[in-house]
């Protein structure tokens, strides 16, 4: 998760929202990536997406079996479906999403019975220091904004 956590801070330096995302694979990293639907003017560009990317690049395959993907942020329904289509093993998440995550906050997408692959899920690894990111993350950018209207 710290890996994810440094990815994180390169997307808020990047003025991005700091989510980063690893892929692991028998203790290796084979997959990064960090928000960047902003810069990269991509509404796919959120920080799982582009580590499965990666990942699928290095093993040449889009199916990830035996894979964990860490993940400071509760996933969306996009990166969820997406991690359930490359058989993703397990996810491993930070900071909880009340408003669009879909382990278990909104929905739980992964336990849904109807679905023909399951991934498990754990949430709260580093869970307050994913959440402080955030929170600082968006502080910064309120208070930008008031000294603007100023």
């Amino acid at each position: 998760m710290t890996a994810a956590i440094d990815l994180a801070q390169q997307a808020a330096a990047q003025g991005e929202v700091p989510v980063g995302a690893v892929v692991v694979r028998d203790g290796q990293i084979i997959g990064r990536g960090f928000n960047q639907p902003i810069g990269g003017h991509d509404p796919c560009g959120h920080a799982e997406i582009l580590a499965l990317r990666d990942a699928a690049q290095r093993v040449g395959n889009y199916r990830l079996p035996g894979c964990d993907l860490y993940v400071t942020l509760e996933p969306c329904m996009m990166c969820a479906g997406a991690m359930l289509h490359a058989r993703i093993r397990r996810v491993v998440f930070g900071a909880p999403d009340p408003k669009t995550g879909v382990a278990g906050s909104v929905l739980d997408l992964f336990g849904e019975p109807r679905l023909n692959h399951h991934t498990r899920v754990e949430g709260g690894l580093l869970g307050a220091r994913c959440g402080a990111l955030l929170s600082d993350f968006f502080a910064h950018r309120r208070a930008q904004a008031k000294a603007r209207a100023s």
